[in-house]
């Protein structure tokens, strides 16, 4: 059976740096693979005006097209600022999407993030998907994201329990990362080719993979069926 997934994140490009193999191996698995993007990006930095994430948003779509994703949704909460809008709002932006294509798999940004639109987009995801919603999906995983997740405080580390083999996919993923030419940074920055490279490489030998990405699985629902399994 074929599943749908989302990928719900904050920024353009945090799609890639997270969980994009993970998305493209489902995608190449036959899955309806989509992703929402809630923030504007770009936005924070100095002297940025709307035409940027205008053009952000058409780096994404080209760079969705390289994960294999159906399609991508964005949203328009403001640039590392979703701490002045309210987590209703947020919440229920996911809830629209949950609703329009009720996915089985959700893939989010870790809680603990350093980010804090991170950090709430786990927090309205987590809300959103409450066991109470009728299109609460059956699986939830976060993921890291290269330059938040890493330079939080070592109490609030990223501790995976849950790794994908992406050793086959990795050169579409640094594709997909390279149409992002504005959002790359020279190594030894993280957000850079090498730097995504490194942390695969990290997480395959934490896996006994040569290439991996790391999740931890935040909820997995075994729905059981049929009279032998009552």
């Amino acid at each position: 059976m074929k599943n749908k997934i989302l990928a719900v994140v904050a920024h353009p490009d945090d799609e890639v740096l997270g969980p994009g193999g993970a998305l493209l191996k489902h995608a190449q698995a036959g899955d309806e693979v989509y992703c929402l993007i809630l923030g504007q990006g770009a936005m924070a930095r100095t002297g940025a005006r709307l035409a940027a994430v205008k053009a952000l948003r058409q780096v994404a779509k080209k760079a969705g097209k390289i994960l294999g994703l159906k399609k991508m949704f964005f949203a328009d909460f403001p640039d590392n600022r979703f701490d002045s809008v309210s987590l209703l709002d947020i919440t229920k932006k996911v809830e629209e999407y949950l609703e329009r294509l009720k996915p089985e798999i959700i893939y989010t940004h870790y809680g603990d993030d350093l980010n804090i639109d991170h950090r709430l987009a786990f927090q309205a995801v987590l809300t959103a998907c409450r066991p109470c919603n009728e299109n609460c999906p059956k699986e939830i995983y976060a993921f890291e994201t290269l330059s938040s997740s890493e330079w939080q405080e070592p109490a609030l580390a990223f501790q995976p329990n849950y790794f994908v083999d992406i050793s086959d996919v990795f050169g579409k993923k640094t594709e997909a990362l390279k149409a992002y030419a504005s959002e790359i940074r020279p190594y030894p920055h993280p957000r850079s080719v090498e730097g995504l490279k490194i942390l695969a490489q990290w997480r395959g030998l934490q896996s006994g993979l040569r290439l991996a990405e790391a999740f931890c699985q935040v909820r997995k629902i075994n729905v059981v069926t049929g009279r032998d399994n009552v």
